[in-house]
């Protein structure tokens, strides 16, 4: 196995807990070129790759798109969905020639509203693109590509923009039972090592998601006219606003 992060600290404590066959690369994947010099060594240090999964994930605090820095909107960018990119790019020749598998980590932020947190929303949606694509052009090479849908991950990201922010926990607020529901991050990762085992196009966790995945099409047009006429939301519009 090979981890790629920027943290080299954390990466030294997760290669020391996965034990002495784990590889760990410092890149960052707002870098193309660093990440295909990561896929190189991999090869040199395994020679294939089979799996890839493409993690990176960051958002900035709740900020509407009329206020939000242009550098935090572009960082969000750059990591979630160019980031991917990057990932997918430096590797898809060596997974060609392994007929293996591209994991990607979307988001329901997808296809949820995106007030007050567009810049991840619309990383997510791109991601998801992104990983319909592949899924299409690297078929005929026997190459599967799956995208992983996750709810709320109680993780540092979810709680700090979801319960330290304020605006964030009354965004957080709007989202009804059970859509609120979350699962740890053990539950994330056992999701995803089961759809790359099992090579699935889609997995989505937690479950409770899955009724709106499939009738998004018809939930958005009516849950965005309601939002937009919810003088709550506007009230939390002009606080993100000030």
């Amino acid at each position: 196995m090979a981890l790629v992060d920027i943290d080299g600290e954390q990466l030294a404590k997760a290669q020391a807990l996965l034990g002495n066959d784990t590889v760990g690369i410092v890149a960052d994947v707002r870098d193309a070129e660093a990440l295909t010099a990561a896929a190189d060594q991999v090869m040199r240090t395994w020679g294939r790759i089979d799996v890839v999964v493409a993690n990176a994930g960051v958002t900035p605090p709740p900020a509407t798109m009329r206020t939000i820095e242009p550098e935090a909107f572009q960082r969000v960018i750059d990591i979630n969905l160019l980031g991917a990119v990057h990932t997918v790019r430096a590797a898809t020749e060596h997974v060609i020639a392994s007929r293996g598998h591209i994991q990607l980590i979307g988001s329901c932020a997808a296809f949820a509203p995106g007030m007050g947190g567009a810049a991840y929303m619309i990383s997510k949606a791109g991601v998801e693109q992104l990983g319909r694509a592949l899924r299409i052009e690297l078929a005929p090479h026997r190459v599967t590509v799956g995208i992983s849908y996750f709810g709320i991950v109680d993780t540092a990201l979810a709680r700090t923009t979801l319960d330290a922010d304020p605006v964030g926990r009354r965004i957080g607020e709007l989202l009804p039972w059970p859509l609120n529901k979350r699962i740890d991050a053990d539950d994330a990762a056992a999701a995803i090592v089961d759809a790359v085992s099992q090579r699935k196009a889609s997995s989505t966790a937690p479950r409770v998601w899955i009724p709106y995945a499939w009738l998004r099409g018809v939930i958005n047009v009516i849950l965005d006219q309601q939002l937009a006429a919810n003088p709550t939301v506007a009230n939390i519009i002009r606080q993100l606003e000030q």
